[in-house]
């Protein structure tokens, strides 16, 4: 069993039925994984959704557990802004997202590893 912070790009790959994310998914929700998203997230998703995945995206709620950003969250996000946003060109959303993974001791699930140079995450 295992606690995951999906990103976005994990998250669209697993809506639109690629593959290894479906099958992955599935195992870990099998195991009794306990799989997270931030509103970041559920913002970048709803902002893109396709007609064809609205009823698979309102799905999401069921299945996935949402990170709320609090004071704290926010703070670290600034933190990481302060640190990466010139030198990497890590922008307020991924801030936010490699925040959340911080402080709720997540793992982070991510495409593009290149948006989360901090040397304080984890990924899975």
């Amino acid at each position: 069993m295992a606690n995951i912070l999906l990103d976005s790009d994990v998250i669209i790959e697993w809506l639109r039925g690629n593959e290894p994310f479906v099958t992955k998914i599935a195992e870990l929700l099998e195991q009794h994984s306990q799989l997270f998203w931030t509103p970041v997230s559920v913002a970048e998703i709803y902002a893109g959704v396709r007609k064809s995945e609205e009823t698979r995206a309102g799905n999401l709620f069921v299945l996935l557990e949402s990170v709320s950003i609090s004071p704290d969250i926010g703070k670290k996000a600034g933190e990481y802004l302060k640190l990466y946003a010139k030198s990497h060109g890590v922008e307020s959303a991924d801030a936010l997202v490699g925040a959340c993974a911080f402080i709720e001791k997540l793992p982070l699930w991510t495409l593009n590893r290149k948006h989360y140079p901090m040397k304080d995450l984890s990924f899975f």
